[in-house]
C-alpha cells in the first residue's frame, strides 16, 4: 500500500471511527514522517494513548500492526526523497564544469519536487515561524551556512532571529534560554553530528516547534522534529553540496515574506532603503528588494 492510498483509506474511514481511534488517524494522516521515523512508545506518549491503541487503530487500517505501518512509511519516505544514484558521481572523461552544472540542477530539482509533494508543510512553517518569539537557527560546520542565511533572512523580515552555531559556547550551553514559545530550525547535513542530536533532543522535549532541513527522513534530528525540509545534497567532490539547502531557504523564506503580508513589504523596503544608504554603500543602480 502507498502513502496516497494511505491516506484515501483514512480520509475514507475517519467518519466511521470513534473519537479517540479518530485522533490517532488523524494524526498518522498529519505527521508520516513522524510516524515513520518514531518509536511506538514516543508516538503514544505524545497522543497520550496507549501502544495498544496505536497497535488496533493500525490493524484497523489494514496493516499488521503498528511495525507494518511504520515499515511502510518509511521505506515509502525514503523512496521519496532519496535520488536515484544515477544523479551522482562524475562520469568518466567528463567536463567536470558541465558535470557539476548537472549534477546541481539535480540537487534542485530534487529539492523542488520535495517541497510540492509536502507543500502544506510550508505553510504549517510560516504560521509557526509567524507566533514564535524567536526563531533560532542551527547548524554545524558547513550546515552553519543555510543555517546563517536562514538567521539573515528573518533579521531582514524584522524577526527576531538566532544564530546557533559551534563557538566558545556548546550548541547544549546555547539552548539554556530557547523556550516552549520559540522556534528551532536544525540544518543538518551529512556527516550528522551527535552533539546537534543532543542539543535538538533537549530543546524538543522543552515543547520547542522544531523544523529541520536535511537530505534524509534517516537523519537523526528528524526524531525530534515535527516540520520536514529535505533537500538533495549529492556532490562528487567535498561531500555535500549546498545548492539544495540553499535552495529551500531562499524558497521558506520567500513564502514567508510574501504570507506576512504588509509587515513583510514594510521590512523589505527598510531593507532596500538601508542598502541605498550613502554613508555606508556604493551608489546602486536598478536595486530590486
Amino acid at each position: 500500500m502507498d502513502i496516497q492510498r494511505l491516506e484515501e483509506r483514512i480520509r475514507g474511514r475517519l467518519n466511521n471511527f470513534p473519537a479517540k481511534t479518530r485522533r490517532v488517524a488523524e494524526y498518522i494522516l498529519a505527521n508520516s514522517s513522524e510516524i515513520a521515523f518514531h518509536s511506538i512508545s514516543e508516538t503514544a506518549e505524545k497522543l497520550s494513548v496507549s501502544r495498544a491503541q496505536l497497535v488496533r487503530v493500525s490493524r484497523m487500517l489494514g496493516f499488521e500492526g503498528y511495525a507494518d505501518l511504520k515499515n511502510t512509511l518509511k521505506k515509502k519516505l525514503m523512496k521519496q526523497v532519496i535520488p536515484s544514484s544515477s544523479t551522482t558521481g562524475l562520469e568518466n572523461g567528463s567536463d567536470i564544469i558541465s558535470e557539476l552544472c548537472r549534477l546541481e540542477q539535480s540537487n534542485i530539482a530534487e529539492t523542488y519536487k520535495n517541497f510540492t509533494v509536502d507543500a502544506f508543510v510550508v505553510n504549517k512553517f510560516c504560521d509557526a515561524v509567524k507566533k514564535s518569539d524567536a526563531i533560532y537557527c542551527m547548524g554545524w560546520g558547513i550546515s552553519s551556512l543555510p543555517a546563517e542565511w536562514l538567521y539573515t533572512r528573518f533579521t531582514e523580515l524584522g524577526l527576531k532571529g538566532v544564530l546557533m552555531r559551534r563557538g566558545s559556547l556548546s550548541l547544549m550551553e546555547q539552548s539554556r534560554g530557547i523556550k516552549a514559545n520559540d522556534m528551532l530550525i536544525v540544518c543538518e547535513l551529512p556527516s550528522y553530528v551527535i552533539e546537534v542530536t543532543e542539543a535538538v533532543k533537549k530543546i524538543s522535549a522543552e515543547g520547542t516547534c522544531v523544523a529541520t532541513i536535511t537530505d534524509s527522513p534517516a537523519a537523526p534530528v528528524c526524531t525530534y522534529s515535527q516540520l520536514h525540509f529535505f533537500v538533495s545534497d549529492h556532490s562528487p567532490v567535498f561531500g555535500s553540496s549546498l545548492i539544495g539547502s540553499m535552495f529551500a531557504v531562499h524558497v521558506l523564506t520567500s513564502v514567508l515574506a510574501q504570507d506576512m503580508g504588509s509587515a513583510g513589504k514594510a521590512a523589505l523596503e527598510t531593507q532596500r532603503e538601508n542598502l541605498n544608504d550613502k554613508r555606508i554603500y556604493y551608489p546602486s543602480y536598478g536595486l530590486r528588494y
